[in-house]
């Protein structure tokens, strides 16, 4: 069953998950960023946030979740390459880390979009 189109993309999915689950469960980042994600959607329900509104917030904290994941699976890659202390490997490290930087301050502009005007 799995050497079949379906299957294989059934298999692909299944290992999404595991890898969704992986992070949820190890990653004290992943964890953070799920309980602003949750905080966040519930924000979303008490002010009856738009359509469009909802949207770019999906999109916002998918963003980040997304790219803290890239970040978490390129620190342990590098980890995992070279283990020791390394010029090139802490750059990447940091490189990675500025991703979810500008992909959290986006978050956050858009939250201040989405709720200053709320108050």
């Amino acid at each position: 069953m799995w050497d079949t189109y379906t299957g294989k993309r059934l298999k692909g999915f299944q290992y999404a998950i595991k890898g969704a689950f992986l992070l949820l469960r190890y990653e004290a980042s992943i964890q953070v960023q799920t309980a602003i994600a949750i905080i966040m959607t519930i924000a979303g329900f008490y002010f009856n946030i738009s359509n469009i509104e909802w949207m770019i917030q999906i999109l916002a904290i998918g963003l980040v979740i997304s790219i803290e994941g890239l970040n978490t699976a390129a620190e342990e890659i590098a980890d995992f390459v070279h283990p020791d202390f390394h010029n090139k490997i802490g750059f990447i490290k940091d490189v990675a880390a500025g991703a979810v930087f500008f992909a959290a301050v986006s978050a956050v502009i858009v939250g201040c979009i989405i709720y200053i005007p709320k108050f």
